[in-house]
């Protein structure tokens, strides 16, 4: 899914400047993406290269911001048959997204599925101070918050 999120982010930028840097807030800019998709008159199916494109990307972000990782849900998960994807991010607290699904309910129901707030919302997130771990040197030291903020 790093692929697809990488590739996606290639493609869209090179063709206009675009935010999107991992971050939480460039879930924004996924999210006018998607109403652009939407305003073009195209369906799920036409949509469906983009559509997993930006769910990779949203993904990515729970991966890097959230302290998830993708997992493969093996065929006859429960999981997969609810999420219609083979994947979905584990939060650091056990719980499973889907992160696809979501991006695909945004592209069909529209703005009040906002990626941006699913972002907000999830349960399990990592803190965004995480916990004093050894620096090489051996002595403790708290990592930063993963906002950038010092």
């Amino acid at each position: 899914m790093r692929r697809h999120a990488s590739e996606f982010v290639d493609r869209v930028t090179a063709k206009a400047r675009l935010p999107l840097d991992y971050s939480p807030a460039s879930l924004r800019v996924a999210d006018r993406l998607i109403d652009g998709l939407r305003q073009g008159g195209a369906g799920r199916e036409e949509m469906a290269g983009p559509l997993l494109g930006l769910g990779a990307y949203v993904g990515e972000v729970l991966v890097r911001e959230a302290g998830a990782i993708w997992v493969d849900l093996p065929p006859g998960h429960l999981l997969r048959s609810v999420f219609t994807h083979s994947v979905g991010a584990r939060m650091p607290d056990g719980r499973v997204w889907n992160p696809l699904g979501r991006t695909v309910n945004r592209f069909e129901i529209g703005p009040r599925e906002s990626l941006h707030t699913y972002y907000l919302t999830l349960h399990g997130r990592r803190s965004a101070i995480r916990p004093r771990r050894r620096d090489r040197s051996g002595d403790r030291t708290a990592d930063r918050p993963s906002d950038g903020a010092v």
